[in-house]
Formats: structure tokens, C-alpha cells, sequence
């Protein structure tokens, strides 16, 4: 994974997000300029995230885990 800053998310991607301090895996259900709605994946309710909160994460790149392959 590496941390990105201000990189345009898309549905369907995979982040981790700082809450506190605890680390949230979540998943991109929706994207859009102004929003990104995100489900934790773990049975809780996906909660909307206003896309200037989202200062710094971590994104799964599944290309570069396996490139090396």
C-alpha cells in the first residue's frame, strides 16, 4: 500500500483511513468530486465523507502488489 495525498479515488477502491486512533479499512461505494461514501466493511452502516475531511490514506494497489509476480 502507500500513502496518497489529495489522489483522485475511485469507486470500488479499497482505503485506510486515520479515525481517531484507530485505522479503517473501507471501500469506495461512491465517488464523486464533492464526496466519497464509504462502507467499513464490518456490518456497520456506510457513512458519507465530504472529500476536503479526507486529508491523507492509504490505497490498495493491487497492480503494484503483484507486478513482481
Amino acid at each position: 500500500m502507500t500513502t496518497m495525498l489529495m489522489e483522485e479515488l475511485q469507486t470500488g477502491d479499497v482505503i485506510e483511513i486515520k479515525s481517531g486512533d484507530d485505522v479503517l479499512t473501507v471501500l469506495v461505494l461512491l465517488a464523486t468530486d464533492d464526496a466519497l461514501v464509504l462502507d467499513p466493511c464490518d456490518g456497520a452502516t456506510p457513512f458519507v465523507l465530504n472529500t476536503e475531511e479526507l486529508v491523507e490514506y492509504r490505497k490498495f494497489d493491487a497492480e503494484a502488489l503483484f507486478a513482481d509476480a
